[in-house]
């Protein structure tokens, strides 16, 4: 049995299972494993510079704000390491500098390299405006040439809204119970999918946050989503490059250990430690702009630090710091019990799924 849907023929995939975006962090491990699984990888947006191995030292890692770069050097470790199918995420907040350096430079990078250009079948932008990669006309020229499919992060209704008025190929339905940041309207991923599918029951829609195990993927599908996307179940993997005590936190963990803080894009899900504990959540979208306000008016050395620090926390967290750093970690954590391979979690849960959706079928008379 194969789970044929919409998105694994619109993206010549074999299992209907993405990766999630996971920025600022290099995945180009985790990416190649996932489309090697027979599903698609996703290379980060990442703004990581990586240090030189001194010794036994621990290799000196650091933010950057080049995020040109990093995404050049993976896309050509991917296509070293897999001929599969695989994406990119782009972020296109207002906070993102290097968003349209991206969106213009990425496409006349990938439009060079044969390969790239068959294999990288998906862009995913996220946390920003929908348009801003559309706008760009070399993104236009590589999307006729190769047929690369653009998608869009929607944790709300009225994002999806946005995202189909700006012809995106299709979404991803993201609700409050995953990682990272999330909307302030904090919606399930049980009703946003209903909402959506409600609203727009034939658009192409891949399903994101608390996804896990096959009996996720069977209710996705079962409720018009064409895949799932997966980050805290692949963090929790053999091939990912997170550190192991960043791993080793989630299969002990419940549901309950995670927790709504402020983010710098707004409300983010973090495994519940000292760096959350200390960091109260933003309530809404004008709280949200006048801390931004606050922020941008002291003296630049002042701004700069503080958002300096806060990236460090994600790096921290990285790198193996799992009590003073930012935690990445969504709801599913509850359910996922041990770390394996990814092609062992991949044809698990879609054999899963396949008995699932085969026992629901048997009830149909």
């Amino acid at each position: 049995m194969v789970l044929e849907t919409n998105i694994t023929k619109m993206l010549g995939i074999k299992h209907p299972i993405v990766g999630a975006p996971m920025g600022p962090f290099y995945t180009t491990d985790m990416c190649v494993a996932i489309s090697e699984a027979g599903g698609l990888g996703i290379l980060s947006h990442t703004t990581i510079a990586r240090g030189q191995d001194i010794g036994n030292e621990p290799r000196k890692d650091r933010i950057s704000t080049d995020a040109l770069g990093p995404m050049k050097r993976n896309l050509e470790y991917v296509v070293e390491h897999t001929d599969k199918p695989f994406g990119l995420n782009i972020r296109t907040s207002r906070n993102e500098i290097q968003a349209p350096t991206l969106c213009r430079e990425i496409p006349k990078f990938i439009m060079e390299n044969q390969r790239m250009r068959e294999q990288c079948v998906y862009a995913l932008t996220s946390a920003g405006s929908s348009k801003i990669l559309p706008q760009s006309k070399s993104w236009q020229e590589l999307k006729e040439k190769s047929g690369i499919k653009h998608f869009h992060v929607a944790p709300a209704l009225w994002l999806a809204d946005k995202c189909v008025a700006s012809q995106v190929d299709g979404i991803v339905v993201t609700g409050g119970e995953g990682g990272g940041h999330q909307s302030f309207e904090k919606v399930s991923t049980l009703v946003l999918l209903q909402q959506i599918h409600q609203k727009y029951p034939d658009f192409p829609v891949i399903a994101c946050g608390g996804f896990a195990t096959g009996a996720g993927l069977a209710a996705a599908l079962s409720m018009g989503a064409g895949a799932i996307a997966m980050g805290s179940r692949f963090i929790a993997s053999k091939e990912s490059e997170f550190h192991e005590n960043y791993k080793n936190v989630v299969p002990p963990s419940k549901a309950q250990d995670t927790i709504y803080t402020a983010g710098v894009l707004g409300p983010i899900r973090l495994w519940r430690n000292e760096y959350s504990l200390h960091h109260a959540a933003v309530n809404s979208k004008e709280e949200l702009m006048a801390i931004e306000n606050q922020l941008k008016s002291l003296p630049p050395e002042e701004y700069m630090k503080q958002a300096l620090e806060t990236s460090n926390a994600y790096l921290a967290a990285y790198r193996g710091d799992i009590n003073s750093g930012a935690v990445l970690l969504g709801q599913s954590i509850g359910i996922i019990e041990s770390i394996e391979s990814i092609s062992d979690i991949v044809n698990n849960i879609v054999s899963d799924a396949e008995s699932m959706l085969k026992s629901a079928a048997s009830k149909i008379k």
